[in-house]
């Protein structure tokens, strides 16, 4: 098995070694405050704690974040590829979002529109908290978290306004210098002492952007449209519910397969996203033993381009629920629950169903955190999941079900560090395919597909005293059984071999004061049967990405001036060696070799609010110009003969950002 690379771009230490270095050169483990109220119970997590990460609307308000790259910028283990809003795919530790259970308020966003698009979307002005498992993990992640989950979570009224606020508004409005402006408006009330309403509207208009170098990025200059309303409440003392309603909507000329620039056999074409999700969360809490929470989501999502085959539409629509108690008893913390998911994916011309494919998901699961002494906190549990799905339009089907369990323990070595260590298996059957791809004539599946099962392992030491916080986490994780698309003479399903990831995380904070530093270093590894993997032939499953280091400052002016730098680094990765799926389908005779150059990115932010209803930021994104392709985009293959204008798409260059918000 291999632990490390040291082609360039990879540092020549392997994960187990860096880790053991650490644990024999450090001295001796913070014990961090684990909570015990109900509301943050669900919060706490043994396997993968030491990569685990939470964004609050703070940090995405400073840089001004409009995407999914600006969301997840500062994170380690997150990268997001495709440059353009409409293309970009999040991935953890090199896995695509595919393969992560991504949730809005509980609702999965499943399936996949377009596989040269993205299927994560969300607005980043209604975020609550972003929760980010790395990995495989516990059993609350939710069914087919291979690879991690992402959890968003939306604003409610008391997010908004005090308890002794009735009434309040806000109007943002901001212009991009590459290019374009974005406008919203967002009210929020108390219907009664109880009760409480918040509605939002978000509306952006760009002009085609401009890359490092200046020039035009055909295809970005999307109009893009949000409403949001949510309505909040107690029922009683011991209940709670709210229900929102979000509808999004993206149109403009992209190329006929986004992620790619514009060549002559990718034009320019007529394209509209549009999504609704309706949510509807309950929960009520009576005692240590009784403390319930009930999600129940339908979310319909559907793409329409006119393109080189006239009209082609596909639509994806997802209902379901999940439920779940938390029981508190002595010195264990229990929770367990029931989540069904049923899965609708269809294409094919206006009125005509061209291909249609559904499935259902059922998962049982139980966890359990057990408070064994003040330093030792143990977790365990088991989840059970059942996946069906019928191919309705070619007469197929194809069933499994699986158990995953997982063991943790976090240990305080003493009053500076502390240890945690996980292990976790997941299973994900076949679930349903993108539109585009179900329509592709003749999708089949192959006789005994066996389902996706994971096995993740995880060993993290975190040190702190007084100002200084210092973690380091190494992992291993290998999905067996990986499915695939063959792509050649129409979609045929099937187990393509083992994909397996090791590396390892090191992150720093400081403060001093009013200032802040922020340090981190990644390293993984993707390799599919051995090989690394690279986002054109692994579409749907990874992409690898060079050793990335990051830097982050913060510095408190005065009362009402903050300021900040965010720097990455991502260092090369070279001779990567590609179409191995390729000679195996016959699409090529022979393997090849594709460079991701390094790059480095500087953005930078200032904030004022003069008062507590004002705020001006004027933030630069990409200060300096670089002139890159994110290596969690495609890479170029323009150098390969017969494959040209196959590539990711350059990111923008340099972008003024300034907004002024008014709070009433």
């Amino acid at each position: 098995m291999k632990l490390g690379n040291t082609s360039k771009g990879r540092s020549p230490l392997t994960p187990l070694a860096t880790a053991i270095a650490l644990a024999l050169t450090a001295p001796m483990t913070f014990a961090e405050d684990e909570t015990s109220t109900e509301e943050e119970i669900e919060k706490i997590v043994v396997v993968g704690k030491t990569t685990n990460t939470v964004i609050t609307p703070e940090e995405l308000e400073k840089y001004q974040a409009n995407d999914l790259a600006d969301i997840f910028r500062s994170v380690p283990s997150v990268s997001v590829g495709g440059s353009l809003g409409v293309a970009q795919k999040v991935y953890i530790r090199g896995l695509e979002d595919t393969q992560l259970n991504v949730t809005v308020d509980g609702a999965p966003q499943t399936s996949t529109l377009f596989h040269h698009i993205g299927r994560v979307s969300v607005d980043p002005e209604l975020l609550k908290e972003i929760e980010i498992q790395a990995g495989a993990g516990e059993a609350t992640a939710g069914s087919g978290a291979i690879g991690g989950a992402i959890r968003f979570k939306t604003k409610s009224i008391n997010d908004v306004l005090d308890i002794d606020e009735e009434f309040g508004a806000k109007i943002k409005a901001g212009y991009f210098s590459n290019e374009g402006y974005q406008v919203s408006g967002s009210v929020f009330g108390r219907i009664n002492d109880d009760w409480g309403v918040i509605g939002s509207y978000m509306s952006i208009d760009r002009e085609n952007m401009e890359d490092g170098e200046g020039n035009e990025i055909s295809g970005s200059d999307p109009e893009q449209s949000l409403g949001f309303v949510k309505v909040s409440g107690d029922i009683s003392e011991s209940q709670s519910l709210s229900f929102s309603y979000e509808t999004r909507k993206e149109e403009g000329d992209f190329v006929q397969r986004p992620n790619w620039p514009e060549s002559s056999w990718n034009p320019l074409y007529p394209l509209t996203i549009e999504r609704e999700t309706f949510v509807l969360n309950h929960n009520y809490s009576v005692n240590n033993y009784l403390n319930l929470e009930t999600a129940i989501y339908n979310t319909e999502a559907s793409v329409s381009q006119d393109g080189k085959w006239g009209i082609y539409r596909g639509a994806v629509s997802s209902t379901g629920f999940d439920i779940r108690n938390t029981s508190a008893i002595g010195m264990h913390t229990l929770t367990y629950g029931v989540e069904y998911r049923d899965d609708e994916v269809k294409s094919g011309a206006p009125g005509d169903v061209g291909a249609k494919e559904e499935g259902t998901v059922t998962g049982l699961y139980l966890q359990n955190h057990w408070q064994v002494n003040d330093a030792l906190l143990l977790s365990f549990g088991v989840r059970y999941d059942e996946y069906e799905l019928e191919q309705v339009t070619y007469n197929a089907n194809t069933d499994s079900d699986g158990v995953s369990p997982n063991l943790g323990l976090q240990y305080s070595l003493n009053e500076n560090w502390i240890l945690n260590i996980g292990y976790a298996e997941a299973m994900r059957g076949k679930e349903v395919g993108d539109s585009f791809t179900i329509e592709n004539g003749e999708s089949t599946l192959a006789p005994n597909l066996k389902a996706e099962e994971v096995n993740n392992t995880e060993l993290g030491l975190t040190y702190q005293v007084e100002n200084l916080h210092l973690v380091a986490s190494v992992y291993q994780s290998e999905i067996n059984n990986v499915i695939q698309d063959k792509i050649a003479a129409g979609s045929y399903y099937e187990n393509v071999g083992t994909f397996e990831t090791t590396g390892f995380e090191l992150k720093a904070s400081y403060w001093l004061d009013n200032l802040r530093f922020d340090v981190s270093y990644t390293n993984s590894d993707p390799e599919l049967n051995g090989n690394t993997v690279e986002g054109y032939e692994a579409n749907g499953l990874a992409n690898a990405r060079g050793d990335t280091w990051g830097l982050n400052v913060n510095y408190l002016f005065s009362d009402t001036i903050e300021m900040g730098w965010n720097y990455s680094y991502v260092q090369d990765l070279s001779n990567i060696e590609v179409f191995h799926r390729m000679v195996d389908i016959g699409w090529s005779e022979e393997t090849t070799e594709v460079d991701k150059p390094s790059y480095q990115v500087h953005d930078v932010y200032v904030q004022w609010q003069p008062n507590d209803n004002v705020s001006v930021n004027l933030s630069v994104q990409n200060l300096l110009d670089e002139h890159y392709i994110d290596h969690s985009s495609v890479a170029d293959y323009n150098g390969v003969p017969g494959w040209e204008g196959v590539s990711g798409i350059y990111e923008a260059g340099r972008d003024v950002r300034i907004s002024l918000t008014y709070n009433f």
